[in-house]
């Protein structure tokens, strides 16, 4: 049977990503040794029923991993650096035009706006205004973060997945449509281990967990890690609960 969503991590790592440059920590020198831990920035590919959105562009290596013509979209969930680097070699190249959802942020990224190339800034993702690309249901979300920033519930064929990255404390309005309308899987970023204070722009463990006991989607993924909080996971095996999963590059995974 062919699933009707396919999500896979391109990235999983925070803004340092891992191995962090001259780091001599386990979780660095894991990364070091062994492929399978080494993080790019946070971003993914989504297939749903033959549409190809990328999530998010801090990948780097874009232009060699997807041909042109075979993205059809891209959702951006804001303009920090490494949630669109990978844009940047591609904008010059020929081809069709690749429509990007993003928020409404005037200033996006460097001279992205100014010189465009073959991507389309036009499509605005506006606070719970849902829209439909190909047949595909789209509901942005604002989140809490240093930056304007959305996520985004994909929906299809009655399956719901949700992409929230990054986000500080989760808006009480947002909360509440997740709770009303239950996810098969969330991709939450999760960059520090736990930390007494709830971290400003970023979930840290507790309020990972937190998100995953209020929600409750069949799955979380957890995204954006600091090598920090791969060491913590190294150090606690078993702090995770059943349901939860650490992301990692180059993982796929089909609701």
């Amino acid at each position: 049977m062919i699933s009707d969503m396919a999500f896979s991590f391109l990235g999983t790592g925070s803004v340092k990503a891992a191995p962090v440059y001259g780091c001599d920590c386990i979780a660095c020198q894991r990364a070091l040794s062994n492929q399978t831990y080494r993080r790019q920035a946070a971003c993914g590919v989504l297939e749903v029923n033959g549409v190809r959105f990328l999530i998010d562009a801090g990948y780097l290596g874009l232009e060699e991993k997807f041909p042109p013509g075979s993205l059809d979209a891209v959702l951006l969930t804001h303009f920090h650096m490494d949630h669109v680097q990978g844009l940047f070699p591609i904008r010059w190249g020929m081809g069709e035009s690749i429509p990007v959802f993003s928020p409404d942020d005037p200033h996006g990224c460097d001279d992205l706006f100014k010189y465009p190339g073959i991507f389309d800034f036009s499509k605005k993702s506006l606070p719970f205004e849902p829209f439909h690309f190909k047949g595909i249901k789209i509901t942005p979300v604002p989140l809490v973060h240093s930056k304007l920033t959305m996520g985004y519930i994909v929906e299809f064929n009655g399956k719901r997945l949700a992409y929230l990255c990054d986000s500080g404390v989760l808006r009480r309005d947002v909360e509440v449509l997740l709770k009303e309308h239950p996810l098969d899987l969330l991709i939450l970023d999760c960059d520090q281990p736990p930390q007494e204070k709830a971290p400003r722009n970023h979930n840290d463990l507790t309020r990972a967990l937190d998100v995953y006991k209020s929600i409750q989607p069949k799955q979380l993924l957890l995204t954006h890690i600091s090598h920090h909080l791969d060491e913590y996971f190294i150090t606690h095996p078993d702090c995770l609960p059943d349901g939860v999963a650490i992301g990692l590059d180059s993982q796929t995974w089909t609701i």
